[in-house]
C-alpha cells in the first residue's frame, strides 16, 4: 500500500526555468517562492519559502515555453528525496517537488480604480470599527459605499 505523498503549492518563479533532455524525456526545473502571511500581535508578517520544482514530459515543454521569472503557478505534485555521498563520504540529501500538474496564473496587472477603491473602503471600515471599540459605542454607524 502506498502512503500519501501529495503537495499543493502556489507561488512565483524565482528565475527563468531551465530545460534539458534526459534520454527521451524532457525535464524542466525551476525554483518557486511561496509566501505565507499571518499576523503576530499587531504586525503583519510575511514568511517566504523556496522550493525546487521538476516537471517532466509534455508539461515540462509547456513550462519551458510559457513560464519565466515572476510567473505565477499552482503546482500539484509529490515530494521526492534524493540521497548521495559527497566527496568527503558524508551523507547528503535534498527534497524537491515533482510536479504532476501545473496551472499558469495570468500576469498581474496594476490595480484598477475599482479594486483600489474597494480596498480603501475596507480599510476605512476597519479603522472605523477599531475607533468605535476604543472610544465606546457611537450613536450613528459609519456607512461606506463603493
Amino acid at each position: 500500500m502506498n502512503n500519501l505523498n501529495s503537495v499543493l503549492l502556489e507561488g512565483h518563479l524565482v528565475q527563468d526555468p531551465t530545460q534539458k533532455q534526459i534520454e527521451e524525456a524532457s525535464l524542466c526545473t525551476f525554483s518557486l517562492a511561496s509566501n505565507r502571511y499571518y499576523k503576530k500581535e499587531t504586525v503583519n508578517v510575511q514568511d517566504t519559502s523556496y522550493f525546487q520544482i521538476e516537471v517532466w514530459g509534455k508539461n515540462a515543454d509547456n513550462c519551458a515555453k510559457y513560464l519565466k521569472k515572476g510567473s505565477g503557478v499552482r503546482i500539484v505534485g509529490r515530494l521526492k528525496q534524493d540521497r548521495w555521498k559527497d566527496a568527503e563520504d558524508n551523507s547528503r540529501n535534498a527534497v524537491r517537488i515533482v510536479a504532476e500538474h501545473v496551472d499558469f496564473f495570468p500576469k498581474k496587472k496594476a490595480k484598477d480604480a475599482a479594486e483600489a477603491a474597494a480596498e480603501a473602503a475596507a480599510e476605512a471600515v476597519e479603522a472605523s470599527e477599531q475607533a468605535t471599540s476604543e472610544d465606546g459605542p457611537e450613536e450613528e454607524a459609519t456607512n461606506v459605499s463603493l
